[in-house]
């Protein structure tokens, strides 16, 4: 029986970062924002017949439900992140908070399409003056709120060297949705009262329905491959490799790369050579990899009867 101490050997499954307490204080204030106006925008998009005034009410009333999971999400990972029942800590949470986001966000492009439609073969009366100052204000709430979280909103393509948050990326994108409607909706109503362009209210609903489905698309592409546990860096996966080829003989048979969170990941490789050494002569091979956090390492001799 062992009386050492083996914290040495021990790794932490603490992957919730700094910047996460951040967002979630930030996201909470735009979720307060964003209920107030929703319950403007509906009540003035009913009462002055604008269908849409009333797509960027009700986009609003589905991100008070996608920003409270959000903050939910943060929550639970950071409450649970030493909780021994997850292999790999809480890290994936917030992925799994995108990706019901991104499910959010294209339920919410549906819903405006099939609007859309309809109103575009049965055009409804509209208070023009009204409904306009309603959707400036929504679209100045929507800037505010973009800035709030654009500050800690970094896209990176390999997520190698940036901190990347989905669910704050998915609340981000919830926020320019509901801008993007406001700038549609302010533009079909001024061209509707100017020119009796009536169909430009539909027309406008159909244009944020496939740009907000395409935001939605691209998120729930990516979420999804994380929490299946697809490689989404395959360039620090090249890397790993180039480096354990290159020393000695060795050749990698099985190589295992993931996500354990959104910015750090966990590697398995099992690797055959004449000349072998000791996992952790490997694993210093690879300690400038930025944020691999857990690898474990399989070495195989490699002699004349099995590597024929």
């Amino acid at each position: 029986m062992h009386y050492h101490n083996l914290e040495k050997w021990q790794h932490s499954h603490n992957f919730v970062i700094e910047d996460q307490h951040q967002s979630e204080k930030k996201t909470l204030i735009v979720l307060g924002i964003t209920f107030i106006t929703m319950i403007a925008e509906i009540i003035a998009g009913t009462t002055f017949g604008s269908m849409a005034l009333l797509a960027d009410g009700w986009h609003m009333a589905t991100h008070v439900g996608a920003f409270s999971i959000t903050v939910l999400t943060y929550r639970y990972a950071r409450i649970n992140a030493y909780n021994p029942k997850y292999t790999f800590g809480t890290g994936k949470v917030t992925v799994l908070g995108g990706f019901a986001s991104a499910i959010a966000l294209s339920v919410i492009a549906l819903i405006t399409g099939i609007e859309s439609i309809i109103r575009l073969f049965q055009p409804q009366e509209i208070q023009f003056n009204q409904a306009i100052y309603v959707a400036i204000l929504g679209l100045i709430v929507n800037i505010a709120s973009a800035f709030l979280l654009q500050e800690h909103h970094h896209h990176d393509h390999e997520h190698s060297h940036h901190h990347h948050d989905h669910n704050l990326q998915a609340a981000y994108f919830h926020v320019l949705a509901d801008a993007l409607t406001s700038v549609l909706a302010i533009i079909a109503l001024l061209s509707a009262r100017e020119w009796g362009w009536l169909w430009m209210d539909s027309v406008m609903g159909l244009v944020a329905t496939l740009v907000i489905g395409k935001w939605a698309w691209g998120l729930i592409g990516e979420t999804s491959t994380m929490l299946l546990d697809g490689t989404v860096n395959q360039k620090t996966k090249l890397e790993i490799a180039n480096i354990i080829e290159s020393d000695a003989d060795n050749r990698i048979v099985d190589l295992h790369f993931w996500n354990i969170s959104e910015n750090y990941f966990s590697a398995t490789i099992s690797l055959v050579t004449y000349n072998p050494q000791p996992p952790e002569y490997y694993k210093n091979l690879l300690k400038n990899i930025p944020n691999l956090s857990h690898i474990l390492i399989e070495v195989n001799l490699c002699d004349d009867e099995n590597c024929q």
